[in-house]
C-alpha cells in the first residue's frame, strides 16, 4: 500500500499457519498476494512442502529495512511466543475496531 507521504510504500511482517500447525514468517508490501503465491505453490521452499492455512497476523511497517529487522528478530522468538504475539495483536485489532469502527482496520 502506498502512503500519501512522499509515495513511499507500506512493508508488512505477515506470519502464516501452515499445514501441521507450523508457521511461516515473511515481508512484502501486499500480504494478500503474497498468501496467494505462497498458496499456489510460488512462495517459499517451505511453503511449498507445508501449503499455508492462513494469515495469522501481519504488522506495518514504514520501511522494508524496519520489516526485514522485524522479521529476523521474530523468527528468534519460540513458536509459543510467536504464537502469543500474533494473538495479542488480533486481540488489539478487534479493540481498535469495537472502539474506531473498520476505519482502525490496518
Amino acid at each position: 500500500m502506498k502512503s500519501a507521504a512522499h509515495g513511499r510504500r507500506d512493508w508488512f511482517l505477515y506470519v502464516l499457519e501452515c499445514t501441521g500447525g507450523t508457521l511461516y514468517t515473511g515481508i512484502s508490501t501486499d500480504v494478500a498476494r503474497r498468501f496467494e503465491q505462497h498458496r499456489n505453490g510460488k512462495g517459499a521452499r517451505y511453503t511449498r512442502a507445508r501449503p499455508p492455512l492462513r494469515v495469522l497476523a501481519s504488522f506495518q511497517f514504514d520501511s522494508q529495512s524496519q520489516a526485514l529487522k522485524a522479521e529476523i528478530a521474530f523468527k528468534k522468538l519460540r513458536p509459543l511466543d510467536k504464537r502469543k504475539c500474533c494473538e495479542d495483536a488480533s486481540i488489539a485489532i478487534a479493540e481498535a475496531r469495537e472502539h474506531y469502527g473498520d476505519a482502525a482496520t490496518p
